[in-house]
C-alpha cells in the first residue's frame, strides 16, 4: 500500500504534535526509505495444499475442537458475511463459531440464519456489556478444547485452524500441552484486494510483550484457561493485551514457557477502515492508556518496582526500573545496550549464532514495527555493552577469557579491556548460550547508554 494516503498523513500530524518536528522528519524518512522491512506478497492457499489438508482432516486429523468467539454489535452486513465465510471455508472442520450479538435488534440474527451450518451458534444478548462483557458471555458458552478470538470485521485464512491443530498435535508428541498459540498477521484494505504491513513475529519474548502486544492476532487459548481468566472490562480497548499478559504470567508461574507457541505463518487478516485502530491509531486513544495500565498491572503482580511509560510510538511502552533490576528479577543473567559505529547500530541484541539484530539501522530509525527501540529478551548480548549479574561474572571470565572489570561507578563491563583480536560476536554468542543453559534470561535495553566504537 502506498505511504501517500490520508491515514498516514493523519498519523504524521498526530506524531508531530506528540514528538516534535525533528523526530517526525526522521519517522517520515524511515517510512519513505525503510530498512530491514520484510518483503511481502500474501497469496491464498494453493488448491493442492487445500486438498491435502482436507484429506488429512478426513483421515482422522480432527481430534481438537476450536471455539471461535466473535462479539457482534451493529456489525455491517458485508463485514459479518465476510467473517463468517472465512470460518466456513476452513480446511479444518472441527469448530464452532459463537456469535454473541449485543445489537438492539435481531437483524444480524436473521442474516446468520441464512447459513445452513449447525456449527454456527448465534446468541442475541439481552444487554450490551461492552467488548469485554459481550466476549466473556461468548467465552462462557464455548465447548471446544481451545478458544480463539476473532473481531467481527476481520478474517481468518483458510488454513488458520488447521495450522493451529497441527502445531498442537506436534507438541503433544513431544509431551507438551500448549496453553497459548499465536500466528503472524497482516492488514487488508476495504477493497479486499491489498494485503500489507505483515506482523512477522518471533517466539515468546516476555520483555518484548511488555513493550507491545506483538502477539495480538490470531491467538487461541485452552478453554479452561481463558474461561478462568476472562476479559476485564476495566482494560477495555486493550482487553486482549491484558488477557495475554495474565495468561503469560500464569504459565510462567508454572514454569512452563514451552506451553506458549508461535505458529510462523500469516493466519489472520486485520481489516483496515476509518474506524479501526489499524487504520487510525489515535481513534481509540483510550486503548493505549489501557494497554499501559495492563502492563503496569503485570509488573506490579511480579513485585517489580518499575513504572510503565509510553514511548513516542502509540501502543508501545517502556519499563523504567526503580532500583536494582537484578534484585527484582532474579532470573535475569545480563542486560545489554547498543553498540554504535558511524551513527548506525553495530551491536546489541544478537541471535544464537552471533548475528546482530538491526545491524546498520540509523539511530534515528526505530526499525521494523519499532522493534529496534523496544526492550526485549535476547538470545545473546554484545559483550562490548553488557552488564552481567555479579554472581555470574566468574562465568563471563571463563567464557570470554578476561576478568570482568566494570566501568567506574557502573556495573557495565569495561570493553576497553578486551584483546584486539578477540572474536567479539562469537564470544558474545557463547556467553549467551551458557547463561541461558543455566536458566537465566538476557534482556536488551536499547535506551541504555550506547557504546561507540571506532570507524
Amino acid at each position: 500500500m502506498s505511504v501517500f494516503n490520508s491515514s498516514n498523513f493523519k498519523k504524521s500530524i498526530y506524531y508531530l504534535r506528540r514528538n516534535g518536528m525533528r523526530k517526525t522528519l526522521s519517522a517520515v524518512k524511515e517510512r519513505l526509505c525503510p530498512i530491514g522491512q520484510p518483503s511481502y506478497d500474501w497469496t491464498p492457499l494453493p488448491e493442492e495444499e487445500r486438498k491435502r489438508q482436507q484429506e488429512h482432516v478426513q483421515a482422522g486429523f480432527d481430534r481438537i475442537c476450536f471455539s471461535i468467539v466473535v462479539p457482534l454489535y451493529c456489525t455491517p452486513r458485508e463485514y459479518l458475511s465476510d467473517m463468517i465465510t472465512s470460518v466456513i471455508k476452513q480446511t479444518y472442520s472441527k469448530w464452532e463459531l459463537i456469535l454473541a450479538d449485543a445489537t438492539e435488534d435481531t437483524e444480524l440474527g436473521n442474516i446468520v440464519e441464512c447459513y445452513n451450518d449447525s456449527r454456527i451458534r448465534y446468541f442475541h444478548l439481552s444487554s450490551n456489556e461492552g467488548i469485554s462483557g459481550n466476549t466473556n458471555r461468548g467465552i462462557a458458552m464455548a465447548g471446544g478444547d481451545y478458544v480463539g478470538l476473532l473481531d467481527h470485521d476481520d478474517l481468518l485464512t483458510e488454513d488458520a485452524l488447521y495450522e493451529m491443530a497441527l502445531r498442537i498435535s506436534q507438541e503433544r508428541e513431544k509431551g507438551v500441552e500448549l496453553q497459548v498459540l499465536y500466528s503472524d498477521e497482516d492488514k487488508w484494505d476495504e477493497s479486499g484486494q491489498k494485503y500489507y504491513d505483515p506482523n512477522i513475529k518471533e517466539k515468546f519474548n516476555l520483555d518484548l510483550l511488555l513493550s507491545n502486544n506483538y502477539i495480538c492476532h490470531f491467538m487461541v487459548m485452552r478453554r479452561e484457561l481463558i474461561q478462568k481468566l476472562r476479559l476485564r472490562s476495566e482494560y477495555e480497548g486493550a482487553q486482549d493485551f491484558d488477557l495475554v499478559l495474565r495468561a503469560a504470567g500464569h504459565i510462567l508461574n508454572e514454569g512452563e514457557e514451552r506451553q506458549i507457541a508461535h505458529v510462523p505463518k500469516v493466519l489472520y487478516h486485520w481489516r483496515c477502515h476509518s474506524g479501526s485502530t489499524a487504520q487510525n491509531p489515535q481513534s481509540k486513544r483510550y486503548a493505549y492508556d489501557a494497554g499501559r495500565r495492563a502492563v503496569q498491572d503485570f509488573v506490579d503482580s511480579r513485585g517489580w518496582k518499575a513504572c510503565v511509560v509510553e514511548t513516542e510510538h502509540l501502543g508501545f511502552y517502556r519499563l523504567i526500573y526503580e532500583g536494582d533490576i537484578f534484585r527484582m528479577r532474579p532470573q535475569l543473567g545480563a542486560l545489554g545496550g547498543t553498540v554504535v559505529q558511524k551513527g548506525k547500530i553495530a551491536g546489541g541484541r544478537l541471535n544464537e549464532e552471533g548475528k546482530i539484530f538491526y545491524e546498520g539501522l540509523p539511530l534515528s530509525y526505530s526499525g521494523y514495527l519499532h522493534r529496534a527501540v523496544l526492550q526485549q529478551e535476547a538470545e545473546a548480548l554484545d559483550i562490548r555493552n553488557i552488564e552481567v549479574r555479579k554472581e555470574l561474572r566468574g562465568v563471563f571470565e571463563q567464557v570470554v577469557g578476561v576478568p570482568y572489570v566494570a566501568v567506574s561507578g557502573t556495573g557495565i563491563f569495561d570493553a576497553s579491556t578486551l584483546p584486539p583480536d578477540l572474536d567479539i560476536l562469537g564470544k558474545s554468542a557463547e556467553l549467551g548460550a551458557v547463561l541461558r543453559k543455566k536458566g537465566y534470561r538476557l534482556v536488551y535495553l536499547p535506551e541504555r547508554e550506547k557504546i561507540t566504537i571506532p570507524r
